[in-house]
């Protein structure tokens, strides 16, 4: 596959570890919004390291937007997902629909909303 092919290019950032699980955390979120450490809690295993290079690279991507509180201390970073972070959710729903179809039995999985999903 080549470097220009647009799907090794979004395979990049979109198919490392946690980054669709870090983009589902942000849709649950109020308004899609999440502190980082309210995602680092509901994202058991993730590192502080890798959640903030995940993050960044959201950023850069145009998934995500951060807003910092620095008045604060410690100084306090939101993320909100942005129309185009909000668009890949869907994406993930998609994915989610064809693996209960023909991969995975999970009928817990299967009845909820990936927004108001507690898994």
């Amino acid at each position: 596959m080549q470097d220009e092919c647009t799907v090794n290019q979004t395979v990049r950032y979109l198919g490392k570890k946690w980054t669709l699980l870090i983009i589902l955390e942000l849709y649950k979120g109020e308004g899609y919004t999440r502190r980082f450490t309210e995602v680092k809690d509901r994202l058991p295993g993730i590192t502080a390291k890798v959640l903030s290079a995940r993050l960044k690279e959201l950023e850069e991507e145009g998934l995500v937007e951060r807003r910092v509180e620095a008045g604060t201390v410690p100084v306090r970073s939101e993320y909100t997902l942005t129309e185009s972070g909000l668009e890949i959710v869907e994406v993930i729903k998609d994915i989610k629909r064809w693996a209960l179809r023909w991969k995975i039995e999970n009928l817990a999985c299967g009845a909820q909303d990936c927004r108001r999903c507690v898994l």
